[in-house]
């Protein structure tokens, strides 16, 4: 079960006696968060229900309202873009502490005939992704941490500028500065405050290198819990950023030369007592497996090793799932200057290395885990982990081996050779190889999710090769 947030309602009464001096609730779906107000009454007729009915354009639109390309399963002319049902999630009851403490709670969506969850909506597919691993005895537990730019701007004043020489909120590279947030202070504090009202837990909060790039690191829990913390979290900075008219930018690679903005993911399983699965027996942390693959895992349980066997195997295969948009591969290509690894490697505490293992002897046993490098800050939450545990339970289930050795057993050259497997390096290749028909992907999403999910990107990139770029205009328009 996914961690409730703070007094939340667990029946229609307990509900009933939290909204008792409220007029209004807020509702809020998908992984871009729309949502809207519903006044009490309609709100608790639907948590009566099976839920209330939300128009399926949803998924049958882009982040821009355009309509894709082609047409999908589960939004089309066709079906006439018919009502899908929202079913309300009581375990998210929060209050939204800077619009007045209004209610605010999360929706899954409903198959309208079957009733069953709708695979394509992100909650959905994370939800059956964690249901699976729980019906085996393993619950999914993880963490994210976000890396973003902050702006001195506003919507307006973007649309003016038509997005060119935007003002970062500092000057300069000032990764862990105590000064630098002194200029912003009531912004800096107000997004560590207002969330902990909010019900989204802050592990740690600082600067980081690059022109007005804040990092915030959101405290480990359930699965679905984390994924809802992480849109949360990045809706709780763009609101708060309005008021203090700083915008702030999950964009994956702003800046052409400077580090891109990562999303980092925590993962790691444990059992029905709560002991993590990715442990090696005993607190000892001289304790060592003698059967592992190579030193790197020797302090990582045998489960833990076919996880990431598991992720490594099938990760090129789910990239769209990781890195969704255009701008999210420019992070990557060229990005080991970075620290943004693009090929299939792993190694013990190295953020060199796409999976990074956090075992002992730097941390104690029980938080051994991974950190998958790859997403940047524009990944989907909900997306993202639901392909890592998808991933590893596939590698637990059929006790995969590693596919090599770590990466400090590997040399520059081996890259080139062909030796380290190179993930995609463009949304258009990564979303060739998710469709295709033997592709991971479809074994662990199901065909119905992938042809839906790749017809997105699909229209992602259709949207790019179309576009005339700045710099083709620049390069080409006179000289040409």
């Amino acid at each position: 079960m996914p961690a409730a947030t703070t007094n939340a309602p667990t029946d229609i009464q307990e509900l009933t006696k939290l909204l008792k001096f409220d007029s209004k609730v807020k509702v809020a779906v998908d992984g871009v968060l729309r949502g809207k107000y519903m006044s009490k009454d309609k709100f608790l007729s639907a948590v009566s229900s099976d839920g209330f009915g939300f128009c399926s354009v949803i998924f049958g639109w882009d982040i821009h309202d355009a309509v894709y390309s082609r047409e999908l399963l589960v939004s089309n002319r066709a079906n006439g873009y018919r009502d899908i049902i929202a079913s309300i999630d009581l375990s998210t009851y929060r209050r939204i502490p800077w619009e007045g403490d209004v209610p605010f709670f999360l929706v899954s969506f409903l198959d309208p005939e079957t009733k069953k969850p709708l695979v394509v909506d992100p909650r959905g597919i994370l939800k059956i992704a964690t249901d699976s691993a729980a019906a085996n005895g393993k619950h999914c537990i993880a963490g994210v941490e976000y890396e973003y730019f902050n702006f001195k701007e506003t919507p307006e004043a973007l649309a003016k500028k038509q997005f060119h020489n935007l003002q970062p909120l500092t000057p300069g590279m000032h990764g862990y500065s105590l000064l630098r947030p002194q200029l912003n202070l009531g912004y800096f504090q107000e997004l560590f405050d207002e969330c902990l009202k909010f019900d989204v837990q802050i592990e740690g909060h600082h600067t980081e290198t690059g022109p007005g790039v804040f990092e915030t690191a959101l405290a480990y829990t359930s699965a679905l819990r984390m994924a809802d913390n992480a849109i949360l979290f990045k809706f709780a900075a763009k609101s708060l950023g309005m008021k203090h008219s700083v915008l702030p930018s999950f964009m994956a690679k702003p800046w052409e030369d400077l580090p891109g903005c990562s999303g980092h993911v925590h993962v790691s399983l444990k059992d029905n007592s709560g002991k993590n699965l990715f442990a090696i027996p005993g607190d000892d942390i001289a304790n060592s497996r003698a059967d592992a693959a190579n030193d790197d895992t020797k302090y990582i349980s045998q489960e833990a090793e076919w996880f990431l066997a598991g992720i490594l195997d099938g990760i090129a295969d789910v990239m769209p799932m990781l890195v969704p948009t255009i701008n999210g591969y420019k992070r990557l290509v060229g990005g080991e200057a970075f620290w943004a690894p693009n090929a299939v490697t792993y190694g013990y505490d190295s953020r060199a290395a796409s999976i990074r293992i956090i075992s002992p002897p730097s941390v104690p046993p029980a938080a051994t885990r991974f950190e998958v490098r790859v997403p940047g800050a524009d990944m989907n939450p909900y997306y993202a982990l639901s392909a890592i545990f998808l991933l590893g339970m596939r590698g637990i289930t059929k006790k995969l081996t590693l596919p090599g050795p770590p990466i400090s057993q590997l040399a520059p050259e081996d890259s080139s050779s062909g030796k380290v497997k190179k993930l995609p390096t463009s949304l258009g290749e990564a979303t060739e190889r998710m469709l295709r028909p033997n592709s991971v992907a479809r074994e662990v999403f199901g065909s119905y999710f992938v042809d839906h999910y790749g017809g997105t990107r699909e229209h992602e990139v259709k949207l790019w090769n179309k576009a005339v770029t700045d710099w083709e205009v620049q390069r080409y328009l006179e000289l040409a």
